[in-house]
């Protein structure tokens, strides 16, 4: 049986890269009390703002809340979105040495606009094209002076198709991995989908594979899957396919083991930022026991826990902690 106070202690000695596309979230609430002379919409007057940490940022903050060392590699804009987003970085004890300022890129900030609880309006700043060659140089030479320097257990890609990660990185990435015994995971998007060559685990959720893989999949169950992880196999030649099936709960498989792990009962408030904790805790626990129920198994928790909040949460280890000690007693 799983020892889970040793497990989650243990991740206080594990070091982790996140390579990807980071956020800033920024929240205006206000009120509305008239429509505009100018033209027919809603006079929003501003009550109070709000910046959070987005995109892989949020997986930093999930790695971060269960204890993990984190460092986070990506390119932000020489702007003020970039030095807010690097500060809010910087205050959740997450490690941003190795962030590069382009003058090339907007740092990506989404802008929601809420009058009584309802979002009215999303305005998105950002640059969406791929890296140039000089700053994806760049910023491959700073993972990889990494990789060879702090030995991480693990480092996790995740992909929201903003240009940080080009297919030329990530071959270059998961090949410097594999030299140095790194273990990768990815939570992929559908641009860069079978760019992720010979990682360890590969985290799409459903709608992601049947669009990767241009299939149907009307019967979702373990024989569907099991060659669904073979499809994906062929091209990607990949350890373990970890597949999040929303309210059906998780897939996990390899040429040896799978299974379907049902998801638990919850209260349901918001499945926003659900994948950034999944992987984040997926990648710890396998780095840690190199079991693939186990890893499924917790990671499934993990997610079902932070759709009980509102908005992107970053998962509660005391809670998560307990919830495995009571659920997982077969492991």
């Amino acid at each position: 049986m799983t020892n889970f106070v040793t497990l989650f202690d243990s991740f206080r000695n594990m070091k982790v890269a996140v390579v990807g596309d980071v956020m800033l979230d920024t929240y205006w609430w206000g009120h509305v009390d008239r429509i505009s002379p100018e033209a027919p919409v809603p006079v929003v007057l501003l009550d109070k703002s709000e910046w959070r940490i987005g995109g892989a940022g949020n997986v930093a903050l999930n790695l971060v809340a269960m204890g993990a060392q984190t460092s986070i590699f990506s390119v932000l804009g020489e702007d003020a979105d970039g030095k807010q987003l690097d500060q809010l970085l910087t205050d959740n004890q997450i490690d941003t040495s190795y962030i590069i300022f382009s003058q090339e890129r907007k740092t990506t900030n989404k802008v929601r606009v809420i009058s009584r609880n309802q979002q009215m309006m999303r305005l998105d700043s950002e640059t969406t094209k791929d890296l140039s060659a000089e700053v994806e140089t760049a910023l491959l030479e700073r993972i990889s002076t990494y990789i060879v320097q702090e030995k991480p257990a693990v480092l996790i890609f995740e992909d929201y198709n903003k240009g940080v990660l080009t297919a030329s990185l990530i071959e270059a990435v998961v090949r410097c991995c594999k030299e140095n015994g790194v273990i990768t995971t990815v939570d992929p998007k559908k641009k860069n989908f079978f760019a992720y060559r010979q990682v360890d685990i590969f985290k799409p959720n459903l709608k992601e594979v049947k669009e990767g893989l241009n299939i149907l999949l009307e019967t979702v169950n373990q024989e569907s899957l099991n060659e669904v992880h073979r499809l994906l196999a062929e091209k990607l030649h990949h350890q373990i396919s970890f597949i999040t099936l929303s309210e059906k709960g998780v897939y996990y498989g390899t040429k040896n083991e799978a299974g379907i792990l049902p998801s638990h009962i919850r209260n349901i408030a918001d499945v926003s930022g659900a994948g950034d904790t999944v992987i984040a805790v997926a990648s710890l626990v396998y780095a840690a026991t190199k079991n693939l129920a186990l890893f499924a198994a917790v990671a499934n928790i993990a997610g079902g826990l932070v759709c009980e909040e509102v908005g992107t949460a970053a998962i509660n280890k005391a809670r998560l902690l307990k919830e495995c000690q009571a659920l997982l007693t077969a492991y």
